[in-house]
């Protein structure tokens, strides 16, 4: 039972995480052309939350479905 609540938690800080990478991306869109050189910096930021998000869903479905 543990293992989801700590795999829960991940979850939780990753969707923080992703959301705030995706304000962050959003608010450089909102300003273009300004700061345009970020973008692909911003946009793999953005990327590498949601796909770690993903995986740790993914993770927490397994676990989820093993009890």
């Amino acid at each position: 039972m543990s293992d989801i609540v700590e795999q829960l938690k991940k979850v939780r800080q990753l969707q923080s995480r992703a959301a705030t990478a995706k304000m962050e991306l959003h608010d450089l869109a909102e300003d273009l052309p300004v700061n345009w050189p970020k973008i692909n910096k911003i946009a793999q930021k953005t990327f590498d939350a949601f796909a770690e998000l993903d995986a740790a869903k993914k993770d927490l479905a397994a676990l989820e479905e093993a009890r």
